[in-house]
């Protein structure tokens, strides 16, 4: 289940009025902050791993509506340009794709793509995002990393003149900002990489790989890249 907590911004965003009705699908939620989400679920008997917490905030650049999305645990971001208002199943359908691919380069970057076995971990991922909920709530620390990285963003389409001109130039903003190290409650303030925690929790819940296999591909991963900077100096 995918939990978008959205900022007023992006409730905005996904407000329309019909015959002089605001009509919007963000509910208020069950409690102000996230992590009692997971108390409720835990005490509840709900696997609190089977639900993906979300930070969402929209602007307006070059009169144009883009969102932004963080996950508040790995602090893995995407950012999606030239949106239609209040159209969220658009925004589901870019969530879901820009995400699924994301992993996919990856996993074939660092060399784990054989770990994951297609069609059945698309076919979880499909379930795993089929439900959805978007509530009206922020969070302060995924919120600055947001404000953050939408300044940069700013400064790109400043600097080009124009919003990133495809999924592939907005995907490639998307890696800049995953492959900065950055900081987060879920591992007790240390520096950490989104791309790398993100993928860490990918793999264990769309392709089952056990939390030693985590810790094998976290050392492939970082043997990968020492040989790659030694093969660049």
């Amino acid at each position: 289940m995918l939990i978008f907590n959205c900022t007023q911004a992006a409730t905005d965003f996904f407000t329309r009025v019909q015959k002089g009705k605001k009509i919007t699908p963000v509910q208020t939620p069950p409690f102000a902050r996230i992590e009692d989400d997971a108390a409720a679920m835990a005490r509840d008997g709900i696997d609190v791993a089977q639900a993906d917490q979300w930070l969402l905030h929209a602007a307006v650049i070059r009169r144009k509506h883009v969102l932004v999305a963080i996950h508040v645990d790995t602090r893995y971001m995407m950012f999606f340009s030239d949106m239609k208002k209040a159209n969220v199943e658009a925004f589901l359908n870019d969530f879901c794709s820009r995400w699924m691919e994301g992993m996919l380069g990856l996993a074939m970057r660092d060399g784990v793509l054989d770990w994951v076995e297609m069609p059945t971990a698309g076919e979880q991922f499909m379930a795993h995002t089929s439900e959805f909920v978007l509530f009206k709530r922020g969070e302060r620390s995924a919120q600055g990393h947001i404000n953050e990285a939408l300044w940069m963003f700013e400064d790109t389409v400043h600097a080009t003149g124009c919003l990133p001109p495809d999924e592939f130039a907005v995907a490639s903003f998307d890696n800049k900002m995953n492959a900065t190290p950055r900081t987060g409650k879920a591992l007790k303030g240390k520096y950490f990489y989104p791309e790398e925690e993100m993928l860490a929790c990918w793999l264990q819940k769309f392709c089952g790989v056990t939390d030693a296999g985590v810790a094998r591909f976290r050392e492939q991963r970082s043997a990968l890249w020492r040989e790659r900077y030694q093969a660049s100096h």
